[in-house]
């Protein structure tokens, strides 16, 4: 006898016994379940005290259009301010929330309130230097000099990949067609890899 959870969270159970054949519309149910990968989600976290205040940003459509690109369903854009603790908070907030990827942008040059770099690292359980190292080297190449000169970091937090992005158009541009394949890539090997 064995149980299985439809999607409607019913439990149907299938005795091998009974001679009676489970309905189309579970089996169809149970195949889509299986067949269908679950789309990776992401949120945005926008670092800067005035910086995306300005009347016509329109940062958080560009972004969540170039993720959606890539297969990424964007759950949320948060702003916050340049202060350690608050782009913490945030970043756990996506942690704890179970997205794929916190995709933070700005507050990542040398600047005294630039402190995302200093804030994602306490929240950081494994760095993954190379794909930082991406996107400087690609950033260089595309001219986004503050891509190139960016402190940014990137890491796994638990089962989520967080990555800082520099704050400039083009950075941010380059930034997420160099990070998507790299990032589908980590989340693939976090998802794979069970604790026995």
């Amino acid at each position: 006898m064995a149980e299985t959870m439809g999607t409607t969270g019913t439990t149907k159970t299938l005795d091998a016994f009974d001679g009676a054949e489970p309905d189309e519309t579970f089996l169809r149910a149970v195949e889509l379940e299986q067949s269908t990968p679950a789309q990776t989600r992401a949120i945005v976290v926008l670092v800067g005290d005035h910086r995306y205040e300005s009347p016509g940003d329109n940062t958080d459509k560009m972004v969540a259009e170039l993720l959606g690109e890539y297969g990424y369903h964007v759950d949320g854009v948060v702003r916050t301010k340049s202060k350690k603790s608050e782009i913490r908070k945030v970043i756990e907030t996506g942690v704890v929330g179970g997205v794929d990827l916190v995709l933070t942008l700005g507050g990542t040059g040398v600047g005294p309130r630039d402190k995302t770099p200093e804030a994602t690292r306490t929240v950081i359980d494994k760095m993954v230097p190379g794909v930082a190292q991406a996107i400087r080297s690609s950033g260089q190449s595309c001219g986004a000099v503050d891509a190139a000169t960016s402190r940014g970091i990137c890491g796994v937090s638990g089962s989520t990949v967080v990555v800082n992005l520099a704050p400039s158009r083009q950075a941010i541009r380059d930034g997420v067609a160099t990070v998507a394949p790299l990032v589908e890539h980590l989340i693939g090997e976090l998802n794979s890899y069970t604790v026995q």
